[in-house]
Parts: structure tokens; sequence; C-alpha cells
């Protein structure tokens, strides 16, 4: 049974939007494992549902992913596939909605790859992400990830399965919403400062905050323009790597970021958006574990900076 939301809110009484989790199997967004929703109406939380899914990869699952949500092989041998849900359930579940996901550049992302998968026409939904909006909403804060964001919200759930995600999300977005005074799709351009997103039968258009500045340095690695994904929340902004990355050479790293549409950075300063941290040496960072470049990123928070840290499987999450 799910757990529905228990604070009684009053401002915001107009809401209705279907929040949305997908749990992969693989790094490829085409291999959904897990699926969430949560169905908000009027402002207050209904229903949550989940579906385990066969991937299109079955039975092979990476290691890593395996690692953050839990789900194996065994557990979806006898679920059905993407299309099969579906064409069930799912369509009904979400066509002609407002869909809002914590990272919606990887959820819709996984949507979009797995329909076209299955040559299954998208359907029309307009869409948001609580992850753009919620540094509209809680600013100053050293990581919005949905972790970190429903701890200092008092939001409890069981991290990286589907439906609790869709469920903490939702309930994160109802506070988001009283604070920020948001009674409709229509005031998140005025009072969120985020564009509402689309999908439609040929194509989308994303949810997004930021363009890309001019005034931004220009990164000695050249990404490839056709690569772009301005759905990716490190399009347009600045990345600056800490630590040793335990996936993959810093280098390449710096070239997905600029393949993606992101701007690379060694050190941390003001014009910093992203932090992301590897493993760290603690013979060189000491005993409280931070780096040098952490260390300038919470002074620079403290005078009003919008840096954010994320972790290396964060990283690898958005990518």
């Amino acid at each position: 049974m799910p757990r529905f939301f228990y604070r009684k809110f009053v401002k915001t009484n107009n809401m209705n939007f279907v929040t949305i989790d997908f749990e992969t199997a693989t790094s490829d967004r085409e291999n959904p494992c897990e699926i969430g929703l949560t169905f908000v109406e009027n402002n207050i939380i209904v229903d949550t549902k989940s579906w385990l899914i066969k991937p299109s990869s079955y039975p092979y699952f990476d290691d890593f992913n395996i690692y953050i949500h839990g789900i194996t092989p065994e557990d979806v041998a006898d679920k059905p596939e993407f299309n099969q849900i579906w064409n069930e359930e799912l369509q009904s579940l979400l066509a002609n909605k407002f869909v809002i996901a914590h990272n919606a550049g990887f959820d819709i992302s996984v949507l979009r790859h797995t329909l076209q998968l299955y040559k299954i026409p998208f359907p029309t939904l307009k869409y948001s992400c609580s992850y753009i909006f919620s540094k509209k909403v809680w600013t100053g804060l050293l990581s919005y990830d949905l972790k970190s964001l429903c701890s200092k919200n008092e939001i409890e759930f069981n991290h990286h399965r589907a439906g609790a995600d869709s469920l903490a999300c939702a309930e994160l977005c109802l506070i988001a919403f009283e604070i920020a005074g948001v009674n409709s799709i229509e005031d998140f351009p005025e009072k969120l400062r985020t564009s509402i997103g689309e999908l439609y039968d040929g194509g989308y258009r994303p949810s997004e905050t930021k363009q890309l500045s001019s005034s931004k340095a220009i990164s000695k690695i050249i990404g490839d323009p056709t690569k772009h994904k301005p759905d990716s929340i490190f399009y347009g902004n600045t990345v600056v790597f800490t630590g040793t990355l335990s996936s993959m050479q810093r280098s390449q790293a710096q070239q997905i970021i600029a393949d993606i549409g992101g701007v690379n950075s060694s050190a941390v300063s003001k014009e910093t958006d992203f932090l992301i941290v590897g493993q760290q040496d603690y013979r060189i960072v000491g005993e409280d574990g931070m780096s040098n470049k952490q260390e300038k990123a919470q002074k620079l928070l403290k005078g009003g900076a919008t840096i954010e840290v994320i972790s290396e499987s964060d990283f690898l999450r958005n990518i």
C-alpha cells in the first residue's frame, strides 16, 4: 500500500499531475526495468502504482545498476515487456496529463527512447522537472538530488525504487508549490522560472530554466554539437570534477559534458554550476574527506553562489 501524503495544503488546491520515475537495467535509456507513477488530484495524492518490466537487454543487467536499485534479472524474468504494459495501462495513465519527474532529462528520455525502441508513437503530454524548479524554491543548498531534498523536508522513502521515488517526488512538489504559491501550470514560468516541456507525436520540447551563456569560459575540450542534449541538467552549465572517478577517466567524463553541451572548468568559482565528486584520497584531503574544491564550493554557497555538489552515481544517471 502506498504511503499517502499527510500534510494539509490550503493555498494550492487546483494542481493535477502525475509524477514518474524509472529504474533502468543498463546505462542505455531504452532498458527500463521498473516504472513508478504517483497521481495527484486537486492537490491530494490519490494513488501510487509501480510495474516491474522485463527490459530489452534481458537477461543482461549492469552490475552498477543492480547496485543502485537492487532489481535483478530474476526479479523480472516473468514480467511483461514495456510495450505490453504501455498498451494495457500506461498510455491511458500518461496521455494528455501533466507529468513531473525529478531529473526529467533522465526519466522523460527513458520514456522517449523506450517508445522509439518499440516503434510506439509519443503520447501528447506536458511535463516539468522538480530537480530544476527546486533550485528556485530552496536556494543555496549543497545538493538537489531527491534524497537530499526529501531529507530536508522530512520525507521518508525507499530510495531508488520507482514507486517510492515517484511518491517522494509528488510530496516534494506539493511542498514546493505551497512555498512558491503555485496554483496551476500557468504559474511555472513566473513563480518557478521554469518552462513547461512537451512530448508529442514526432518530437519533444524540454523543460528548462537556463540557456547557454556566452560569458562562460570556453573549454579546451570541444564537444560534438550533434550530440547536444538540451534536456540534460548539464546542458549550458559549467561543470568541475574533483576526486577520482571509478567509472571512467576524468578526460572521458569531460568529453561527455562537452558533447552534452556543458562547459568544463578546472577550478571552482562563482560561475560553477556543478561540482562532481569522485573518490577522494584521504591522505590528501584530510580527516574531513573534503577536497579544496569542495571546501571552496561550500564557502561560495555561503556567499550566495548556486553551486551544486553531486556524486559520481548521479553524474552517470544524467549523461
